[in-house]
This record gives structure tokens, C-alpha cells and sequence, in this order.
């Protein structure tokens, strides 16, 4: 049988994951602060409508997926899983190392399942773009460099980097496999006292370097990430339709008496199987519920992330 999981918090990412649940059949119960935006979720997808307050006493739910503003979610999920619920949180999981630690600790001291809501991670374009780099096929991997940009959303708590970065972090934390050793950040700050463009620069042990830009309050959509290795480059393109999502560049750089010489070739797209990320994420967040298998996305993660992004910040006064 399929866990019985509740969501908490039901605005617009929120609705996106009881749909999703529901269509997997694994959606007990919507919870809100807005009681009437519950029952109409519930009426909708015939499930319960429950007070945020009684969704951790509720012996009927095995797990709670949290989509709430991220000033709330590492207390929500300390009590979700010291009341033995297990638990994903969505994105960042909370606004200060400290608190992210605690809530990772409480799940681990109660044997929960703590999974973050890095869903880029299970985007099939990236999943390919990590079998090839693995498999050698861009060589050793020297530079990493990722664009999110668009207009939009503006949160009063936390800043464009915060919002869109930590699913661009997750993917060049698991390319790299290590922590960076070096993290440096730059942002401006047009509308008010928080970064509407932000830039990470990153160093890690092995030698990679990485680039990140991400901007709330840019004019056209680009969501690319571009991996640079010593045999090819690859770009994975979320914009582009599926047959060209995710493009291998050979191209070739070398010294010819004592002269830089190059050739540019024309991209080779590689064949991905269409799949909707959110979808493959609650899939494994339902198979570590069963199997008890610790989550690809997993608290020492969303740590490593909230390490980054605290590093990163740029304050504005």
C-alpha cells in the first residue's frame, strides 16, 4: 500500500504537489492555514482537510510534505518528525544553518526520512547529463556554470539567490561530488533591501570552479546548465523543447606552435525520455518511505546548500 501523505500548505507550489500525489495515489490530507483554501483542495482531490495544528497528532498520516514560506519550515519539521512523521521539506529548508542542523538532527534522532525538495535533481535531462559525465564522456569536469533567470516571484523574506539558486546548487554539488572550499557572492538589490540579481563563485578541492547567476527581475526566462570538461562541454537547457534539452558540444582546443588553435563543432543532441521532475521526486520520496533508503536528496545536502547560500549573501542596507 501506498504511504499516506498529507501536505501542508497548499499556495502554488503546494498544489502542485497535491495534484502530483493524488495522480500517484499516495494524497491523504491538505492542511493550511486557510482553512477554506484546504477544503476546496480537498473537495477537489477527494481527500481530508485538516488544521495545520491536528496534522501531527493524526495517527492516519505516515508523512508530510511541506511547502511553506521558509521562515517556517525547520520548526514544522522538527515537530512533524519527532512526532513520527516522516517528512519532505521543500526548498531552502530554512533561513540559518543553525536551524537547518536542527531540524536534520531531530529527523535523524527520531529515524525519519528527511528529504529536501531539490527537484531539479530528478530531471531526466540532468539524470543523463550525470550518467555521462560519469561515464567519462566529457572528460575531466574543469568548469561548471549555471543561468536562472525571469521576472518574478518576489518574496519579502528571501532574496532572488535563496529562491532560485538552491536547485542549481544541488546539481553542481552532486556533479562535484565535495563541498566547496571557496564560495564568494555578489548581488544588487533594485526594489528594496534584498538581492533581485545575485552571483556565486565557487571553488572546490578538486579543482572544479562554478559560476552561478540568478535574478528574480530579468526580462526573458533562462533556466541552463553548463558543464565544461577536457573532452566535451554539455549544456542542459530546460527552456529548449525535449529532443534538445540537453546538448553535447566536442569541441577541441589546442597549441600549435606555441599558437592557440581551435575547432567548433555543431552541438549533438542526446535522446531523454520526457518525465515530469516532480513527479519522479515524490515517486522516491514514496519509495523511502517504504523501503526506509536514505533520500538522493537528503538533509547533509540541504545543509551544504544553506552553508552556500549563507556564504553567498550579500547584505543591503
Amino acid at each position: 500500500m501506498n504511504p499516506r501523505i498529507a501536505v501542508l500548505g497548499c499556495g502554488y507550489w503546494g498544489s502542485n504537489h497535491i495534484r502530483t500525489l493524488k495522480g500517484l495515489g499516495a494524497l491523504h490530507a491538505v492542511a493550511d492555514a486557510n482553512r477554506a483554501r484546504a477544503e476546496g483542495f480537498a473537495s477537489e482531490n477527494e481527500c481530508l482537510a485538516l488544521d495545520p495544528e491536528a496534522l501531527f497528532a493524526r495517527d492516519d498520516v505516515d508523512a508530510i510534505v511541506m511547502a511553506l514560506p521558509p521562515q517556517f519550515h525547520a520548526e514544522t519539521a522538527i515537530r512533524a518528525v519527532e512526532a513520527g512523521k516522516d517528512v519532505l521539506v521543500e526548498k531552502p529548508i530554512a533561513l540559518t544553518v543553525t536551524d537547518g542542523e536542527r531540524a536534520v538532527a531531530a529527523a535523524k534522532a527520531n529515524a525519519r526520512i528527511f528529504m529536501v525538495g531539490h527537484v531539479l535533481r530528478f530531471h531526466p535531462a540532468f539524470e543523463k547529463l550525470k550518467e555521462l559525465i560519469d561515464a567519462g564522456e566529457l572528460g575531466d569536469v574543469k568548469y561548471i556554470h549555471s543561468h536562472r533567470l525571469g521576472l518574478g516571484k518576489f518574496h519579502t523574506e528571501n532574496d532572488a539567490l535563496w529562491d532560485l539558486a538552491p536547485h542549481d546548487l544541488s546539481m553542481i554539488l552532486a556533479i562535484t561530488g565535495e563541498p566547496p572550499a571557496e564560495v564568494r557572492g555578489e548581488g544588487a538589490a533594485l526594489l528594496d533591501h534584498l538581492s533581485d540579481f545575485a552571483h556565486v563563485h565557487m571553488r572546490f578541492p578538486s579543482g572544479i570552479r562554478s559560476h552561478l547567476f540568478a535574478s528574480r527581475l530579468n526580462p526573458y526566462r533562462e533556466r541552463r546548465l553548463t558543464v565544461v570538461g577536457t573532452k566535451a562541454m554539455a549544456v542542459m537547457d530546460d527552456v529548449e523543447p525535449w529532443e534538445r534539452k540537453l546538448a553535447v558540444y566536442r569541441h577541441a582546443v589546442w597549441q600549435d606552435s606555441g599558437q592557440w588553435a581551435f575547432t567548433a563543432n555543431d552541438p549533438t543532441y542526446v535522446e531523454v525520455a520526457a518525465g515530469m521532475p516532480l513527479t519522479r521526486e515524490l515517486e522516491h520520496f514514496i519509495d523511502c518511505i517504504r523501503t526506509r533508503e536514505a533520500p538522493r536528496t537528503g538533509g547533509g545536502e540541504a545543509i551544504t546548500v544553506l552553508r552556500i547560500l549563507t556564504a553567498g549573501t550579500v547584505v543591503h542596507v
